[in-house]
């Protein structure tokens, strides 16, 4: 880059005894806001439509079975309407730039638990750049092209790092076009399950449940009988949330660089879910009803091969050519993704280094609003994608999918945590003009941090079963929970020692930053039939 560099303005000015070390974000002005709303839609739906639904769905459906599939992604999506409605509260009430959910945890509830959430998303961001790009991997694999995984590797990296390199509009318009191309293939492929499940195949065979019956609705997994039925629906659930995980909190980061996100954000949170339902809800029944779970192609059936469930069900019915088709999407389904999250990774680091939680040179910005420093950062760390030259990807795919499950329950947890003194300081100060607030809230709070903390504990409980231990699966499994609290407690007792847990909810500050962002929105009011209807059921 020969842009010209600027440098993040002082963070000495304009700082209370109250924040300590926090500085005021809009001091720093050095992202833009380049993403319009329909960038930040489909940013959050391009984090949601994944390899997770495209690839890792076919596990899940090994794992469990149709039944469990379809039950564990209702459920999640049940749960995700609580982390989505939370987040969009607060994030559209205090839109400034660089915000992040660790931002919001460092204000509302205390420094220490945003500096751990705040290193908790910037790994976590990290690692999942590797996991689509091994999931690209797996996907080219199913051609057979006979070029070292190596070089695959190498090519989405430079794909990945070179567009986040590029101003955020640059990346919205990119990340916006990409996200359209799987919004009409997910679409495609529902249409042509829905063919194929009413006879409309090649041979004309009526599929309706067969596959629910043939070989089972439910399957046992690792036990035997009403115990193996329990693991299968366990493990399903914990395994499903790898194609949830971090779209609400991606929305949260969008929020900073997004035009008029007071009015744009509630919008874009109550379209996700709509989408959510939509797509993931509706994907899991066609895919449960137009694959067995016991095909050995799928992604844990045995044979390694890595192959998408859309894929086989097209090859199964006899439709040539279709599943290269398919597996053309998927690829540039991991490519968004891995886009995503670098980007997200990038901004986390960024709104770490603003909020003095992480060395100020990752806040500096290039002229056109690109965190240089904290790119390049975030980027050496995409070569844990080469753990599939030694590894089979399948296996480095799980060891992913667990660390990342592990970071996306304890960040919807905290998620719950920050709302419930969000709400509280805002009953107890009196404000009452917030541009979005639920009416299941916060009872879905309460609802979502019980059941995500279940979760959390069950991620790796098959290592606990008699002959099931396995190092690698129960380290990514439980290792992020040590590393959380290892920062938690550290910031607590060596940077924060003399100050109260959690901030007090009359002394939470929910002004600053309020004024500008008040001066700067442009009314706007959408009249849709379909947003008053959805506008409804969320308010």
């Amino acid at each position: 880059m020969d842009e010209k560099m600027k440098e993040p303005l002082d963070t000495e000015k304009g700082v209370s005894e109250e924040q300590g070390d926090m500085i005021e974000l809009q001091q720093h002005g050095t992202t833009e806001r380049g993403l319009k709303s329909r960038h930040a839609q489909m940013i959050a739906l391009g984090g949601t439509i994944g390899t997770a639904l495209f690839v890792g769905s076919g596990q899940s459906l090994h794992m469990g079975g149709p039944a469990f599939l379809v039950v564990s992604y209702v459920l999640l999506t049940l749960l995700v309407f609580g982390i989505v409605t939370a987040t969009t509260e607060m994030s559209s009430y205090l839109p400034v730039p660089g915000c992040s959910m660790a931002y919001y945890a460092d204000r509302f509830h205390s420094r220490s638990l945003g500096f751990a959430l705040g290193w908790l998303y910037c790994y976590v961001f990290i690692i999942e750049v590797p996991a689509e790009i091994t999931a690209a991997t797996l996907v080219v694999q199913y051609w057979n092209p006979g070029v070292h995984v190596a070089v695959w590797i190498t090519i989405f990296m430079v794909l990945m790092i070179g567009l986040n390199c590029f101003p955020v509009r640059v990346y919205g318009e990119t990340e916006f076009w990409f996200a359209s191309i799987k919004v009409m293939g997910i679409i495609g492929l529902l249409i042509m399950a829905l063919v194929l499940i009413f006879g409309g195949g090649p041979s004309h065979e009526l599929l309706g449940f067969h596959y629910w019956k043939h070989p089972s609705a439910v399957n046992e997994y690792i036990k035997i009988g009403d115990s193996g039925r329990l693991c299968a629906l366990i493990s399903t659930i914990c395994f499903s949330m790898f194609a949830f995980a971090f779209a609400p909190e991606l929305l949260v980061v969008t929020g900073g660089e997004m035009q008029n996100p007071r009015q744009n954000l509630p919008k874009a949170g109550i379209r996700y879910f709509y989408r959510l339902v939509f797509f993931y809800v509706l994907g899991a029944l066609a895919i449960s009803m137009i694959v067995p779970s016991n095909q050995p192609q799928l992604l844990g059936g045995g044979s390694g091969a890595g192959a998408s469930p859309w894929a086989i069900a097209t090859r199964i019915a006899g439709i040539k050519a279709l599943d290269s088709v398919i597996n053309a999407v998927i690829l540039i389904s991991a490519l968004s993704s891995g886009n995503s999250f670098l980007y997200l990774a990038t901004r986390s680091l960024y709104s770490l280094a603003i909020t003095g939680n992480a060395p100020r040179i990752f806040a500096k910005c290039t002229k056109s609003g690109v965190p240089y420093n904290a790119v390049a950062a975030c980027s050496v760390f995409l070569a844990l994608a080469y753990l599939n030259v030694s590894s089979t990807g399948a296996a480095v795919f799980n060891w992913f999918v667990n660390l990342i499950n592990t970071g996306g329950f304890q960040s919807w947890i905290c998620i719950c945590i920050v709302y419930i003194r969000f709400r509280k300081a805002t009953d107890v100060q009196g404000v009452t003009e917030l541009p979005f607030r639920s009416r299941f809230q916060p009872y879905m709070a309460y609802i979502c941090g019980i059941m995500f903390t279940l979760l959390l504990l069950l991620n790796g409980y098959s290592n606990f079963l008699s002959g099931q231990w396995n190092t690698s699966n129960f380290l990514t499994a439980y290792i992020g929970i040590p590393i959380f609290f290892a920062l938690y407690f550290g910031h607590r007792f060596l940077i924060c020692r003399h100050e109260p847990w959690v901030h007090d909810v009359e002394e939470i500050d929910l002004t600053t930053g309020l004024p500008e962002i008040l001066a700067n929105e442009t009314p706007e009011e959408s009249t849709a039939k379909w947003y008053q209807f959805w506008k409804i059921l969320y308010e």
